[in-house]
């Protein structure tokens, strides 16, 4: 007798997801793991989406500029942990702010 095939932990994320498709926590998850795994795409969708439907989700705009600065992405970068920055402020959270206004000091000049 053979062992059911385990999940991976993308499909588990994938199936909540469809379960419950404005969980941010799940979504933000799921576009981490697919970072993980390489899928640039999958992962670049998947931030966008979470931005979208939470723009003060500020996690995501940090892991989101990290990965398009990784992707040589540099303008969308930059724009995107400068939203980050402006997220941070609003919900008070100072930390991520200075973590994403050092990221962005990194980043070259376009």
């Amino acid at each position: 007798m053979t062992e059911p095939m385990k999940k991976s932990r993308r499909a588990l994320l994938e199936e909540f997801l469809a379960a419950h498709p404005h969980d941010a926590f799940a979504r933000y998850g799921l576009a981490m793991e697919c970072a993980n795994q390489g899928d640039a795409a999958a992962a670049i969708e998947n931030f966008e989406k979470l931005l979208a439907e939470n723009p003060n989700y500020v996690a995501g705009y940090f892991q989101y500029g990290q990965l398009l600065a990784r992707l040589s992405r540099t303008a969308d970068a930059k724009r995107t942990l400068s939203e980050g920055i402006q997220a941070a402020r609003r919900s008070g959270d100072q930390h991520a702010g200075s973590e994403m206004e050092a990221a962005l000091a990194q980043l070259p000049a376009s």
